[in-house]
């Protein structure tokens, strides 16, 4: 099912945590976390010119689209409601997930019951919502157009530039944290020095198993301030309270309000943890980063592996 909300907004495993350890966390709230936003009115500007006219969300990734990957990967972690924060240009994301019935009436008429099952299954994967933002004034913002929405639910954030690549979704390891802490969680991972000015990076202490307890947060650290090697990456699990964090917070230089911000006042009344997730994150957001997923994803098809493989390996580089 697919609907439309117009904002009104202007602006064999081990867990990686101890189930027995309960935070405080927040009192009275359910902890089942069934809504996912995706900001998604990104103007994709590391991708121009390709990105002039198409969302940088539907860049094919071998042969699905970024934003698909994501989805997925928030509906096999039991979330049911997708609420994208959409802008101007982006009608092709609200295309792909919804029903297609001329395509799959000319798919079941020439017989291609495979593909027509795929097409079907895209439309099924969720109830989406799409949320208009009308200037991307940053992430926190587009955070902001959710909360009519989210109301107060507890609720997962995703990236799509983020791909996540492993066992168990990563967006699943946070809610697993979540449900035992009781706090907010940030996906975090840890990245050469010369990387984590294009990140938030967090000053916390370890817990063990790869679990932070966030003190602080610094946004895009200048080379040589970092508080840790740790930034903050694409997934995160959030309280409804993060919403009176961000009215707070003032725009930056550039105009934007930032999520960073908002953690770091959160960050001073209630815990919020960091988990650094099992799997591997590929930075779809920049050219390279897309490269090396579509070459490794592509070797991980069993349909693809062999021929690709060879293929690779006969490039004279």
């Amino acid at each position: 099912m697919t609907s439309l909300y117009m904002s009104e907004h202007s602006s064999g495993f081990s867990p990686l945590v101890d189930f027995d350890d309960f935070d405080d966390g927040v009192i009275g709230m359910s902890r089942k976390v069934k809504k996912a936003v995706f900001p998604v009115a990104g103007l994709g500007t590391r991708f121009l010119p390709v990105t002039k006219a198409s969302p940088k969300e539907m860049l094919p990734l071998v042969d699905k689209p970024l934003i698909q990957y994501a989805v997925e990967e928030a509906v096999a972690a039991g979330i049911q409601e997708i609420v994208f924060i959409t802008g101007r240009g982006k009608r092709a994301i609200e295309d792909h997930f919804d029903i297609s019935v001329e395509l799959e009436q000319s798919l079941e008429r020439r017989g291609d019951l495979d593909c027509l099952e795929e097409v079907r299954r895209i439309s099924n994967l969720a109830d989406c919502i799409y949320i208009r933002q009308k200037e991307p004034l940053g992430l926190g913002h587009a955070i902001l157009c959710a909360q009519d929405v989210v109301g107060d639910e507890p609720f997962a954030v995703l990236l799509g530039d983020d791909i996540m690549d492993g066992g168990r979704p990563a967006i699943g390891q946070a809610v697993e944290i979540f449900e035992a802490r009781g706090g907010p969680v940030v996906a975090i991972e840890p990245l050469p020095e010369e990387q984590l000015s294009f990140y938030g990076v967090i000053d916390g202490e370890s817990l063990g198993d790869g679990l932070h307890r966030i003190r602080d947060l610094v946004e895009k650290p200048a080379l040589g301030e970092a508080p840790s090697n740790l930034a903050v990456i694409g997934r995160y699990v959030l309280t409804p309270e993060i919403f009176g964090f961000l009215r707070n917070v003032s725009p930056d230089g550039r105009g934007e309000i930032q999520l960073t911000e908002g953690l770091r006042a959160l960050a001073r009344t209630q815990s919020l943890y960091g988990f650094q997730f099992d799997g591997k994150r590929y930075d779809a957001g920049n050219v390279r980063g897309f490269l090396e997923a579509t070459v490794e994803l592509a070797l991980k098809r069993p349909d693809l592996r062999e021929a690709f493989g060879s293929y690779l390996k006969d490039l004279e580089l």
